[in-house]
């Protein structure tokens, strides 16, 4: 059976893959304990002691704000790190699954973006993640780079959590109305990845192919989208019958009544078009894997 390495297995995604990947594989899940992405010195002796055939990068610097006061730390780990572990891949003949972000692009283009649309992030913790995914390509080891978009779980920090305890604490909830992308369920994303592995990694696929042949940089979000402020919206309905007590009311308002130190994005929508085409894969509504991360996180069999 092939050895995973696994970074990250703290986070929203990596905890999530943990169980997704457990039959594709012998796992092999790391943290920053055992694993300093900011060394790279570090990843080498990991990567050399597993001996994986596949290295799956669910670790990131993935705060935003304070990257901005915190370059070099943020480019240590979404810019350098993930190239070393390229380079340790190809030594090893093995492949590296990574994953990025929608802030590579700037927010300007009026349709969802497309994997060969020119990246232009605005802010810090975007060049870093755009500089990992470059830093991955120059290796030419076999890679899939899976940009997704504003990750929610029911573990770690995230939106949906911020919302739901907020929503215990205040009358009134002001959000961000003017940004569009697609909320994405870790769920998802490490079901997603899952399903590329089983299709051209693993022997138990009759028609498996290499993943040198598939190599490059995917989309991975559910299908439609909305703005964070319907994305709250959406959550305090899911949620009604659970909160026992009368929902805050929500008033929508612009970017500009709510600074922060990195620029984000006004268009985050990303198109899923080339991950159907080359993987045969369809995601489900952004709505509907909201409802069934709610309905697991109130106890509610999920379907």
């Amino acid at each position: 059976m092939r050895k995973i390495l696994l970074t990250g297995k703290n986070g929203q995604v990596g905890w999530e893959l943990q169980r997704t990947l457990a039959s594709l594989g012998n796992v092999f899940a790391v943290g920053h304990r055992e694993m300093d992405l900011a060394d790279p010195d570090s990843i080498r002796k990991i990567v050399r002691e597993v001996q994986p055939g596949l290295i799956v990068n669910a670790a990131a610097y993935t705060a935003v704000d304070k990257a901005e006061s915190e370059p070099d730390l943020a480019m240590a780990v979404n810019g350098v790190a993930p190239g070393v572990m390229a380079e340790e891949a190809k030594r090893l003949n093995a492949a590296v699954i990574h994953y990025s972000t929608d802030y590579v692009f700037d927010g300007v283009k009026d349709r969802p973006y497309v994997e060969d649309d020119a990246p232009h992030p605005l802010c810090v913790y975007g060049r870093t993640k755009l500089a990992g995914e470059q830093a991955i390509q120059a290796t030419g080891a076999p890679h899939l780079i899976l940009r997704t978009s504003w990750v929610y779980g029911a573990r770690g920090r995230n939106f949906l959590l911020t919302v739901l305890r907020l929503a215990r604490e205040r009358d009134e909830l002001k959000i961000v109305d003017d940004q569009v992308g697609a909320p994405t369920w870790s769920r998802l994303l490490a079901e997603v990845t899952s399903q590329m592995v089983a299709q051209h990694a693993s022997p138990l696929c009759r028609q498996a192919i290499p993943i040198s042949d598939v190599s490059g940089i995917y989309h991975a979000v559910p299908a439609g989208s909305t703005s964070w402020h319907g994305f709250a919206a959406r959550i305090l309905e899911n949620d009604a019958g659970h909160a026992g007590q009368k929902p805050p009311k929500l008033v929508a308002i612009p970017t500009s009544d709510y600074p922060l130190p990195a620029v984000r994005p006004r268009n985050s929508r990303l198109s899923t078009e080339k991950l159907a085409r080359t993987f045969g894969l369809a995601t489900p509504s952004w709505e509907d894997s909201l409802a069934m991360c709610l309905q697991e996180m109130h106890g509610t069999p999920v379907a």
